[in-house]
């Protein structure tokens, strides 16, 4: 790493400074765009989730639009795995598994499970540290949710 990146690298990561509800959104768009694109219906699902959360029950629209437009530009940046990265330390410990919870379903709702999106998975469950079976039993619920 060259000193510019050493300080560009510095930069982005001051940048990158999430707070909770910042945190909480950063793990589901990574794992709605883990496989490379957001398609409409993820997106809707995404906004659908959060919008029913109290976490986010002051955000008006600009809010909200201000918020995805500073993840997206994380993710433009740095990549997905960045706002996992980003997650971890901000997510409150009680949100964690409900974090993994709407990632999961999220990225299962479409029935298909590509590898970026299982990575992208395994990545926050490891990050968030939730326990292996919890997460087992999270996205069996999650598979029987979305069959039909």
């Amino acid at each position: 790493m060259g000193l510019f990146d050493k300080v560009r690298g510095s930069k982005e990561a001051e940048q990158t400074k999430l707070n909770k509800e910042e945190a909480f959104a950063a793990v589901s768009l990574a794992a709605v765009a883990a496989d490379g694109e957001i398609t409409e219906e993820e997106a809707r699902g995404l906004m659908t989730s959060l919008l029913r959360m109290k976490l986010y029950e002051k955000f008006n629209d600009k809010q909200m639009s201000a918020m995805f437009k500073k993840l997206v530009g994380v993710i433009k940046n740095q990549g997905v795995e960045a706002l996992v990265t980003s997650s971890k330390e901000v997510l409150p410990a009680d949100l964690k598994e409900t974090a993994f919870a709407v990632a999961a379903d999220l990225t299962l709702a479409d029935g298909v499970l590509a590898k970026g999106e299982k990575d992208i998975l395994t990545k926050i469950q490891e990050s968030l540290g939730v326990p292996e079976d919890k997460a087992v039993n999270i996205i069996e619920v999650m598979l029987i949710k979305n069959r039909g």
